[in-house]
């Protein structure tokens, strides 16, 4: 079968290069998924240049964490899926339910990701699909979209009608963010370096947007935006080079949800704004398959469609991977398979 791998050691997308493997076959319990799309995330970025978290990596690894397929055929003692239906991977494959318990293998790294034309996960580690999407819009959801519902309405306190969100830029976790945060009635603020993507953004329901280019402290817009309260709910993607701005904009009572570190890993840190007003920080790392289901849910209950800036055909995919490097897009970039 036809597979892409990043080589060990790999520095950039020059590392990635399109291989064969042969076909697997299923296990006990496992399930066989002829994979249909995948999409990427930064994660995916940093793991072919050798910056993820512990370093590069150590085998040719098949990439990217998320995909969607049907399956093709099932394993000894399946009992939760039959070939024929429509099925994603998730991100983490031994996560159910709960709370974590310690650390997890996740799809991409350390275990062979999803950019190939079949793979056999554990049937813990997949779900059904929406019927209302089709395999490149479902193929956003096992990272980005579980990351924003985990954010959102699971970890500390849920969003409720009323509201206010505030979202760091518009890559996948932000825009789904701002969908589910408006389903449940809230009020979303987005930023962002650009005024089309701020305008493209109020198009899905954000109430304002804050360029913040023209607004480099744009945690006092925020304020500005919000009559000096501050916001209920962050999104922090930045890490710590935005955390700092982050914790300014919350208001008391707040939660801060602290997923990536797309501005890096240096910045002012200090947690005594959260102390001052009675804040929460809390880490985010994707989410369950429960979770899963749920975003599942909301998803047909409410016609959310994922936001897909760009396809790419398999043979496309280093371009795929500089595309979504450069920062130009806006929501989720697709590999077809």
């Amino acid at each position: 079968m036809k597979v892409y791998e990043v080589e060990k050691g790999s520095k950039g997308a020059e590392g990635l290069h399109r291989r064969e493997r042969p076909e697997p076959k299923p296990g006990p319990r496992e399930v066989l998924i002829r994979v249909r799309a995948t999409s990427l995330n930064f994660r995916d970025q940093m793991i072919i240049k050798g910056g993820y978290p512990g370093g590069e990596v150590h085998r040719d690894l098949i990439p990217i964490s998320d995909g969607a397929g049907e399956v093709a055929a099932v394993g000894a003692g399946v009992t939760q899926f039959k070939p024929g239906e429509r099925v994603a991977g998730t991100f983490f494959q031994t996560w159910v339910d709960g709370a974590p318990t310690g650390p997890r293998a996740a799809l991409g790294a350390p275990l062979d990701g999803m950019l190939a034309e079949y793979v056999a996960l554990h049937e813990d580690g997949v779900v059904r699909i929406p019927e209302s999407l089709s395999f490149a819009e479902a193929a956003t959801l096992p990272c980005a979209g579980v990351t924003a519902w985990n954010a959102l309405m699971v970890a500390g306190n849920s969003v409720k009608p009323g509201d206010t969100v505030l979202c760091l830029g518009t890559g996948g976790v932000s825009i789904f963010a701002l969908q589910l945060a408006r389903a449940a009635g809230a009020r979303v603020i987005i930023t962002s370096s650009s005024d089309e993507k701020i305008a493209r953004a109020k198009s899905l329901g954000a109430a304002e947007g804050v360029n913040y280019k023209q607004f480099p402290d744009w945690e006092k817009e925020v304020l500005r935006l919000t009559a000096g309260r501050g916001v209920d709910h962050v999104l922090e993607v930045g890490g710590p080079g935005t955390l700092s701005r982050s914790m300014q904009s919350l208001g008391f009572g707040g939660k801060l949800a602290l997923i990536g570190v797309l501005a890096g890993f240096v910045g002012d840190t200090n947690p005594f704004p959260l102390a001052f007003k009675g804040a929460s920080l809390q880490g985010i790392g994707v989410g369950s398959r429960r979770m899963f289901e749920e975003l599942n849910k909301a998803i047909e209950t409410n016609g959310i469609k994922p936001v897909v800036d760009r396809v790419f055909p398999f043979e496309a995919a280093v371009e795929a991977f500089l595309y979504q490097g450069s920062g130009t897009l806006f929501g989720k970039v697709v590999i077809t398979v």
